[in-house]
């Protein structure tokens, strides 16, 4: 009789084990196939709220050799990568802020802009980017319902998508971009009223995805909170050649527009290390390395590659490759750059100053 009731409770505590593992199974199954519809729904949300995804690319620079060269290279790998799967790329304009035609009107799509007023730019060259985007904006026709704001010393090397959704921009994350630290400064711009200054977002303009209508309204107050600021003493100071970043940074959060932060946009050697799935590979600073492939940056490296090297005329073709155990970003960049200046037409002789 006990045997029995023991077999009996023991069937019941099988029974009621199996009924909660088969709960359980059921719960994590349900809720896997939920978070997929969720994923699903997002992605679907998404691609609707891209009426047109491709995005015009827009590059603003003068007439020096300096410019010239990088947009050279620029644009070659621009043709390169713009038909390649998963590129949202459309059509590309240097817009040329120097008043003038130049030499490479014929090998690369350019619109011709004025410069700011003489002596307007106090010698910061840069703040004739906002102004350039506003005349362009206002003459030229762009087919795109986005427009990527890009720079000479950048290189595709990767297929980029279209990164904004409806009317968020996609933006890169400066690390050197602070609005919280430069609080006292930035409220000369950006009042209380408005809000807090984190809703200043750490970007500049470039590289940015943002739909042209958006850009249309933001423009133009960036060309004036630029020059407001370049006049104060102390804004022009405290952000010396970030100064036209911080401008777009406040002008966006002035029409209450926040950009989706993307770190995958770009790269920038030597501090990234390796490519993977970035976008843009950004030469701003100077590659310094020894023999041993150490950095030595802040000094001059028995190797090196630093556009500053180039001011008055084009790096020449076949860049020595830097030496082993450099970081494979690095490696990557030389590469592009000699594979460019191989295949583009009188490159030692068109652009020198």
């Amino acid at each position: 009789m006990i045997v029995r009731k023991s077999v009996g409770r023991v069937k019941s505590l099988l029974f009621l084990l199996t009924v909660l593992l088969f709960f359980f199974a059921t719960y994590n199954l349900v809720a896997m196939i939920m978070e997929h519809k969720a994923d699903g729904l997002e992605q679907s949300n998404r691609k609707l709220m891209r009426s047109n995804a491709k995005f015009h690319v827009a590059v603003t620079a003068t007439d020096s050799a300096y410019n010239q060269w990088q947009c050279r290279i620029m644009y070659y790998w621009y043709e390169k990568v713009k038909e390649m799967r998963g590129s949202e790329m459309g059509k590309f304009t240097r817009i040329l802020h120097s008043g003038r035609p130049d030499q490479l009107m014929d090998e690369i799509p350019t619109f011709v802009v004025d410069p700011l007023p003489e002596g307007l730019d106090r010698g910061y060259i840069v703040l004739n980017r906002p102004w350039a985007f506003v005349q362009w904006l206002e003459k030229a026709d762009i087919q795109e319902e986005y427009i990527l704001m890009a720079e000479p010393d950048h290189i595709f090397v990767n297929p980029l998508p279209n990164l904004a959704y409806g009317s968020q921009p996609a933006a890169y994350p400066f690390f050197y971009i602070k609005p919280e630290e430069n609080e006292k400064v930035l409220r000369k711009f950006y009042p209380e009223e408005k809000g807090p200054v984190t809703n200043i977002d750490p970007i500049g303009n470039s590289p940015v995805i943002i739909k042209k209508s958006l850009m249309e309204e933001i423009a133009p107050t960036w060309v004036n909170v630029s020059l407001r600021m370049k006049d104060d003493a102390e804004t022009d100071k405290a952000f010396g050649w970030v100064l036209e970043m911080y401008a777009y940074a406040v002008a966006s959060a002035l029409h209450g527009v926040k950009h989706n932060l993307r770190k995958d946009f770009m790269l920038q050697p030597p501090w990234d290390l390796r490519v993977e799935d970035r976008f843009i590979i950004h030469y701003t600073y100077g590659c310094d390395y020894n023999l041993k492939g150490e950095l030595t940056y802040g000094k001059i490296g028995e190797w090196r590659f630093d556009k500053r090297s180039y001011l008055m005329g084009p790096p020449p073709r076949n860049l020595p490759l830097p030496p082993q155990g450099v970081p494979e970003s690095v490696v990557r960049l030389v590469k592009m750059v000699n594979e460019a200046t191989a295949n583009l037409p009188e490159w030692d002789s068109l652009n020198k100053s």
